[in-house]
Parts: structure tokens; sequence; C-alpha cells
């Protein structure tokens, strides 16, 4: 059955070959390439994208399940590519490349052992399948975008080290007033005098260490599910969907067709193109010094493309903003680029919380002395850490 997901990947001198002769420039993630000029600009910015495929041969998932995704695990998949894209601009910069056995600094090595399929890995395809379970996903059954959304919301909570703040929207809407109280929220172990100090920041607007990076605010990963169109997308939403991809804090989109997810990282033309999840490889682990074999992490085939006209309408844009400056940006740009242009708008952008929804609460790792990864490897603890989640969010 896995040879049916076996792809053979091809060398990186094939990389260009398919694209058309063409002017146009291509978008990915917020920089500009042109084929005529740049072609091994682009190769290098394609091919520094971390890219995760189903695996095999993993230690089974809850301990009796799957040990392998082939088949079911591809919007898992791309819901970590955009993740990761996230913390490799959070660590490491959008202009950081990938190049083949050079040596990359430690934080590169430990982003990728956060999604390792381990079961103590935080991101790893174990921590998301289970933790789908309380979303309504049995182990093994397939995703749509807005579920690993949802899924990375509740995963970002346990992980310290990155510190994400992960703001999902709902109905369409995206409210600035809830991500900046959730993003200048303090730590949950903070005392008085922190969110004293909290208050000051906000004050101000904004406090900086030596470096020069703004203290208080943490890092904003934005998720923006959406229906474009009922069976197919609606030619209406085109341009803004494009637009999308242009934003230097565009972390692409989740996608695809049914079944059948991708991860859009660009455009050209009335093309897109996609990082594709649909090659089953072997499980890495890695080495005892904390390094990871990277080869396989890093797609060097033939770059997917498709036509933005078969894309089906249940997508999920992703943004990052690893300041706040970066968001009052992405807010000016919508407001610019999005919603004065369309007449029919892909999604809403509103400063204050609606008044008919339910108070916002910033949501908060649940007070337990276990790690993310003990916490829910038995289905009754997860349902009492989705109760904890409901009572969070109402």
């Amino acid at each position: 059955v896995l040879s049916r997901y076996e792809n053979q990947i091809t060398v990186l001198s094939d990389y260009l070959e398919e694209f058309p002769e063409t002017d146009d420039p291509v978008w990915i993630l917020g920089r500009q390439h042109h084929l005529n000029a740049d072609k091994s600009k682009l190769l290098l910015d394609i091919s520094a994208r971390l890219w995760f495929t189903y695996r095999r041969k993993f230690s089974p998932i809850g301990g009796t399940g799957p040990s392998s995704d082939a088949g079911w695990g591809c919007m898992l998949r791309c819901g970590q590519m955009m993740l990761a894209q996230a913390l490799i601009c959070r660590h490491l910069g959008r202009d950081w490349q990938w190049e083949k056995h050079k040596k990359q600094p430690e934080e590169y090595h430990r982003i990728l052992r956060c999604f390792l399929d381990r079961k103590d890995c935080c991101y790893s395809i174990h921590q998301m399948a289970q933790m789908g379970v309380g979303e309504g996903k049995s182990i093994g059954e397939w995703f749509g975008p807005n579920t690993v959304a949802q899924v990375l919301k509740k995963l970002a909570l346990f992980d310290e080290w990155n510190s994400l703040a992960v703001y999902v929207s709902m109905d369409n809407t995206v409210v600035i007033e809830d991500i900046k109280k959730m993003c200048w929220s303090p730590p949950q172990s903070s005392s008085a005098a922190h969110s004293s100090a909290h208050l000051h920041r906000s004050a101000l607007g904004r406090n900086k260490n030596t470096a020069g990076l703004c203290t208080g605010w943490k890092p904003l990963l934005l998720i923006i599910p959406l229906r474009l169109g009922i069976n197919h997308i609606n030619p209406v939403y085109i341009d803004a969907f494009k637009e999308c991809f242009k934003m230097p804090q565009s972390l692409g989109a989740l996608g695809g067709k049914p079944n059948n997810a991708y991860y859009f990282i660009g455009f050209l033309g009335n093309e897109l193109i996609y990082l594709d999840p649909h090659t089953t490889q072997s499980f890495v682990d890695s080495e005892e010094n904390g390094t990871v074999d990277d080869e396989s992490f890093h797609c060097q085939e033939a770059p997917h493309r498709m036509k933005i006209m078969n894309l089906d309408p249940s997508v999920a844009l992703g943004f990052f903003c690893k300041e706040e400056c970066d968001f009052d940006n992405w807010c000016s740009l919508v407001q610019k680029e999005i919603l004065k242009q369309q007449s029919l708008r892909m999604f809403e952008l509103v400063q204050k919380h609606p008044p008919h929804w339910p108070p916002f609460i910033p949501p908060s790792k649940p007070e337990v002395t276990t790690t993310g990864a003990e916490l829910i490897e038995s289905t009754d603890k997860l349902f009492e850490l989705e109760e904890e989640f409901e009572i969070l969010s109402v």
C-alpha cells in the first residue's frame, strides 16, 4: 500500500525545468523572484523551506496505533511545514538559506527536533494526531485546514522555547484588540510585578532589549481558516488570495483538494506553487550530538504547481509577526490590498472584539506537572485537557 505514495526524487539540476518562459514575477512567501534573472535564488528559496512528508517505521502512535501516516497525514504534515516556517522566521530570519552539507546553527537543529516523529517532540505526528482526538478526529483520519490550526494552537501552549501566541480566527474575522491582548499577555507564572511591567510596556508601546527586539510581545502565528466558495473557489477571491503571498509576513496557505493536502508557498501568474507531502520516507531521529540528518527535510524535486481555480475552497492562510510593528504593518497591508479593493471580502479585520461574542480570554497552559507529551498519552487525560480548554475559551 505504501508504494502507492512513493515518489521519485529528482536532482536539483532539474528543479526549474518545468517553469515556463515568462516575465511574470514569482512570489514565494513575501519574496519576489524573476525567472529570467535569478533562477538560482528562487531555487535556494524554495529548497530552504522545511519539507515534511509521510514517514514510516516510527514508533506506533499511542503505543498501539499506526507506525506510518501514509495516506492520512498529509494535512498534518502541511501544518507542520507552516509552523516550521514560522519558527525559521522566529529564530533564523526569513532570509536564512539552507545548503546541503553546510553546517547549520543550533537553533535550526532544535527547530527540526520539534517535528521529529517521536511522542516526546512537541509538534510530532504523534502529538498532533492524539490532540486531534479532542477535535473529533480519530487517529488515522484525515484533517481539514481548520482542525490542524486548532491542534497547533493547543500544542503551542506546551512549547516554552518558541513561546508563540497562536491566534486562529473565528467566523472569517480577525480581531486586532484580541490579538494584542494575547501577544502582550504576561507569562502564566508571572508575578504582580511582571503584570505591572506589562501594563507599563503597553503604555509605552514597547520595551526593547540590547538587541533592539521587543521583549514583551510574544511572536504571533496568525492562522485564518476560510471558505472561499461552495464547491469551487469563487473567482472574486483570487486576486486577494494571491496578495497574501506578497506580504512579508506570509507563511503561505494550507489547502489542496478533497483528502489531498498541500502547503502553498507562492504563485506564478494564476498557478500556485506548493510543497507536496505525498512522499513516504523512513523515520529519521536525531544524532547523539543533537543534530539531525536533514537532507530528507528539504524538497529537492521539481516544484509542483496547480491552477488556482482547481483549489478546494477550504483553505487556511498563515502569517507570522515577530514584533508588534510587524502586525501593525500587516493590518495596514490588509486594509490597503485586500479589504478596500474587494466587493466581496475574503475575511474581515476589525479593531474591537464583537460585543455579541463571548469574552476573549488569552489561552494559557493548563496547570499540570507533566509534559505535554506525557499529558496526552491517554484518551482520558486528553479529554480532561479538552475540558480545560473549553473553559478557557468561554
